[in-house]
Protein backbone atom coordinates (compact mmCIF):
# COMPACT_ATOMS: atom_id res chain seq x y z
CA UNK A 1 0.00 0.00 0.00
CA UNK A 2 1.58 3.48 -1.06
CA UNK A 3 0.87 6.67 1.51
CA UNK A 4 1.68 9.93 0.43
CA UNK A 5 1.65 12.81 2.85
CA UNK A 6 1.69 16.43 1.06
CA UNK A 7 3.18 19.38 3.25
CA UNK A 8 4.11 23.19 2.36
CA UNK A 9 0.83 24.77 2.07
CA UNK A 10 -0.24 28.10 3.71
CA UNK A 11 -0.83 30.84 3.31
CA UNK A 12 0.70 33.77 0.89
CA UNK A 13 0.51 37.13 -1.13
CA UNK A 14 0.45 37.49 -5.23
CA UNK A 15 3.87 36.99 -6.10
CA UNK A 16 5.14 35.02 -3.48
CA UNK A 17 6.60 31.62 -3.64
CA UNK A 18 5.60 28.67 -1.72
CA UNK A 19 7.26 24.61 -1.82
CA UNK A 20 5.12 21.89 -1.44
CA UNK A 21 6.24 18.10 -0.32
CA UNK A 22 5.06 15.15 -1.10
CA UNK A 23 6.35 12.26 0.83
CA UNK A 24 6.13 8.51 0.38
CA UNK A 25 5.97 5.31 1.85
CA UNK A 26 7.11 2.77 -0.58
CA UNK A 27 9.83 0.36 -1.35
CA UNK A 28 11.28 1.97 -3.66
CA UNK A 29 9.72 5.49 -5.10
CA UNK A 30 11.81 4.53 -8.73
CA UNK A 31 8.90 2.20 -9.25
CA UNK A 32 6.59 4.98 -9.36
CA UNK A 33 5.26 8.33 -11.43
CA UNK A 34 4.25 11.22 -9.33
CA UNK A 35 2.14 14.09 -10.15
CA UNK A 36 0.25 16.98 -8.30
CA UNK A 37 -2.97 18.15 -9.17
CA UNK A 38 -4.38 20.29 -7.43
CA UNK A 39 -8.91 21.63 -6.92
CA UNK A 40 -10.94 24.72 -6.39
CA UNK A 41 -14.26 24.77 -4.67
CA UNK A 42 -16.37 24.30 -7.56
CA UNK A 43 -14.19 22.83 -9.80
CA UNK A 44 -12.49 19.80 -11.20
CA UNK A 45 -9.06 18.27 -10.62
CA UNK A 46 -6.48 19.55 -12.33
CA UNK A 47 -3.48 18.09 -13.39
CA UNK A 48 -0.35 20.75 -12.36
CA UNK A 49 2.46 18.72 -13.05
CA UNK A 50 4.18 15.53 -13.13
CA UNK A 51 8.00 13.74 -13.01
CA UNK A 52 8.07 10.22 -14.40
CA UNK A 53 10.57 7.84 -13.22
CA UNK A 54 13.39 9.28 -14.98
CA UNK A 55 13.94 12.15 -13.38
CA UNK A 56 14.30 14.11 -16.93
CA UNK A 57 10.71 13.20 -17.74
CA UNK A 58 8.94 16.06 -16.30
CA UNK A 59 5.67 17.33 -17.27
CA UNK A 60 3.38 20.71 -16.41
CA UNK A 61 0.11 21.87 -17.28
CA UNK A 62 -0.43 24.62 -19.11
CA UNK A 63 -1.47 26.64 -16.02
CA UNK A 64 1.93 26.32 -14.11
CA UNK A 65 4.26 26.64 -17.37
CA UNK A 66 6.98 29.19 -16.51
CA UNK A 67 5.81 29.06 -12.60
CA UNK A 68 6.13 26.29 -11.41
CA UNK A 69 8.83 23.21 -10.96
CA UNK A 70 8.42 19.92 -10.08
CA UNK A 71 11.35 17.71 -8.96
CA UNK A 72 11.84 14.19 -7.03
CA UNK A 73 13.99 12.64 -4.24
CA UNK A 74 14.26 8.94 -5.08
CA UNK A 75 16.47 8.35 -1.54
CA UNK A 76 14.88 10.65 0.45
CA UNK A 77 10.74 8.96 -1.10
CA UNK A 78 9.79 12.55 -1.89
CA UNK A 79 8.87 15.00 -4.39
CA UNK A 80 8.26 18.71 -4.74
CA UNK A 81 6.38 21.72 -6.33
CA UNK A 82 8.37 25.00 -6.02
CA UNK A 83 5.71 27.62 -6.98
CA UNK A 84 6.59 30.87 -7.84
CA UNK A 85 4.84 34.03 -9.29
CA UNK A 86 1.64 32.65 -7.31
CA UNK A 87 -1.64 34.02 -8.51
CA UNK A 88 -4.76 33.93 -6.68
CA UNK A 89 -6.40 31.70 -9.48
CA UNK A 90 -3.85 29.33 -7.68
CA UNK A 91 -6.02 29.11 -4.83
CA UNK A 92 -6.63 25.58 -4.38
CA UNK A 93 -6.38 22.33 -2.48
CA UNK A 94 -3.17 20.23 -4.14
CA UNK A 95 -2.61 16.74 -4.45
CA UNK A 96 0.18 14.73 -4.31
CA UNK A 97 -0.58 10.99 -6.70
CA UNK A 98 1.31 8.08 -7.71
CA UNK A 99 0.69 5.44 -10.50
CA UNK A 100 3.05 2.49 -10.37
CA UNK A 101 5.39 2.28 -13.88
CA UNK A 102 5.97 4.60 -16.63
CA UNK A 103 4.17 8.35 -17.37
CA UNK A 104 0.92 7.65 -17.40
CA UNK A 105 -0.20 11.11 -18.70
CA UNK A 106 -1.37 13.96 -16.47
CA UNK A 107 -4.82 13.11 -15.84
CA UNK A 108 -6.36 12.07 -12.40
CA UNK A 109 -7.85 8.75 -13.71
CA UNK A 110 -4.19 7.17 -14.40
CA UNK A 111 -2.89 7.69 -10.87
CA UNK A 112 -3.84 5.16 -8.19
CA UNK A 113 -2.58 6.19 -5.26
CA UNK A 114 -3.49 9.76 -3.58
CA UNK A 115 -2.57 12.35 -0.41
CA UNK A 116 -4.93 13.93 1.28
CA UNK A 117 -3.93 17.65 0.31
CA UNK A 118 -2.57 20.27 1.31
CA UNK A 119 -4.37 23.45 0.93
CA UNK A 120 -2.61 26.95 -0.96
CA UNK A 121 -4.13 30.21 -0.70
CA UNK A 122 -2.96 33.12 -2.69
CA UNK A 123 -4.16 36.41 -1.59
CA UNK A 124 -4.86 39.59 -4.18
Amino acid sequence: QVQLVESGGGSVQAGGSLRLSCKASVYSLMDYSMAWFRQAPGKEREGVAGIGRQTSDRYVGDSAKGRFTVSRDNAQKTMYLQMNSLKPEDTATYYCAASAGWWPGLRPQNFHYWGQGTQVTVSS
